[in-house]
């Protein structure tokens, strides 16, 4: 497998320039953007359909939320595995392929809304194909990256690829609403099915590299070297979940107009620390930068708990989105640094799986407590989520493995 892969070993004198970085990841970052339009676009939608068109209460729309990110959840390991040893493009375009028939299956639960368990059931199962893409996706182009732009380079390959998936999430939320408001639910379903193929006719040039694996590792081993690194996600993610999965129903039961630039507000200062400050994790160490970056995420939880205007909830759903923004590559290039590079694509899988956990039970669980206090009191439990996962980046500071940080 080459000396190339262990630029450990030969230290690097020279590391490619920042703007042959930036050019290598460019087409992998806008594939991944137009990809996760696929997911950005239902989520100030479907929400409302499921409660509104399909009559289902709060437990059934954090139900049908939370399936994509448990279907992604299970499918991690495949993932990973197909990547390190089939190659992380191929991961990356059968991603592409699943996601486009999420929203086969989207236009066909319109077939069923007469009788809306049926829908739901084929919904579901839209969700569940999104849920696989995703992992494809995201587990391939992480790997993907770092296979072309090298290990040091990990924060940036996580810090472009996050910004093209959050930005996806900041614009696909307004037009979510509008391509809703001229053509209903079909329209985003025919969306779904288009976008991810564009998706592909943007990878197609790219070079592939060679998978990095020959036969498969047992995913609990990976799991094990980045299982600490990846709580600190999961409690941070708790954030973003009650935003995607509640925030609509915070403005709809408040009567508070356009929920769709909360996403907005959420997915420009997620871009905007990216851009800014995306670097400091392979300078500073990740565990110093998700430290300060989940307080700042979790005083946003606290503003939406307590507002009593949409632009309070805004700027909450702002200072969420930058703190969660650096919090992601912080932990992650805690995990990459645990990790063996040959086993890269399953560790990344492994990571992004502690996202899924955190946002699979997310939906459910605090659909109950919505149900049960009032719908305000799920950025309360996601406040506390948040400040939790300070401490462990606490811990990794402390107990930092030896070796120093990526240059």
């Amino acid at each position: 497998m080459s000396s190339r892969s262990h630029t450990g070993a030969t230290k690097v004198a020279n590391p490619p320039p920042v703007a042959n970085v930036f050019l290598k990841l460019l087409p992998i970052t806008l594939a991944v953007f137009v990809s996760f339009l696929t997911i950005g676009l239902p989520l100030p939608v479907l929400p409302l359909h499921v409660s509104s068109t399909l009559g289902m209460s709060t437990l059934v729309v954090g139900v049908v939320i939370g399936a994509q990110f448990a279907a992604a959840l299970l499918s991690r390991a495949w993932a990973g595995n197909l990547s390190d040893t089939r190659g992380a493009k191929r991961s990356v375009v059968t991603g592409f392929l699943v996601a486009s028939a999420s929203g086969v299956a989207y236009l066909a639960s319109l077939a069923f809304v007469s009788s809306p368990a049926a829908s739901v059931g084929v919904l579901l199962l839209g969700r569940v194909l999104l849920g696989c893409g995703e992992s494809l996706i995201v587990t391939g182009s992480l790997s993907w990256g770092i296979g072309l732009v090298g290990p040091q380079n990990a924060g940036k390959v996580m810090a472009w690829n996050g910004m093209a998936m959050y930005g996806a999430y900041a614009v696909g939320a307004p037009m979510g609403i509008a391509i809703q408001g001229g053509y209903g639910f079909a329209g985003i379903s025919v969306a779904a099915v288009v976008l991810p193929l564009l998706a592909l006719a943007l990878i197609a040039n790219v070079r592939a590299t060679a998978p990095t694996a020959v036969r498969r590792t047992p995913f609990y081993k990976v799991l094990g070297m980045v299982w600490h690194p990846g709580l600190g996600l999961a409690l941070c993610s708790v954030g973003f979940g009650v935003i995607t999965a509640f925030i609509a129903l915070l403005f709809a039961s408040r009567d508070w107009g356009n929920a769709s630039l909360a996403f907005t507000a959420f997915g420009l200062a997620f871009i905007a620390a990216r851009i800014f400050f995306g670097h400091l994790s392979d300078k500073l160490g990740g565990a110093s930068v998700a430290l300060v970056c989940v307080l700042i995420e979790a005083v946003g939880q606290l503003l939406i708990w307590g507002a009593q205007s949409p632009t309070v909830a805004y700027a909450g759903a702002a200072l969420t989105g930058f703190g969660y923004s650096l919090a992601f590559p912080g932990f992650g290039v805690e995990a990459v640094r645990r990790a063996p590079p040959q086993s890269r694509g399953l560790a990344m899988g492994a990571y992004v799986a502690f996202l899924d956990i955190a946002l699979g039970i997310t939906g459910p669980v605090l659909g109950a407590v919505a149900g049960a206090w009032h719908i305000e009191a799920v950025y309360l439990a996601g406040a506390v989520a948040v400040a939790l996962s300070a401490l462990v980046a606490l811990q990794l500071l402390i107990s930092a493995p030896k070796g120093g940080h990526h240059a």
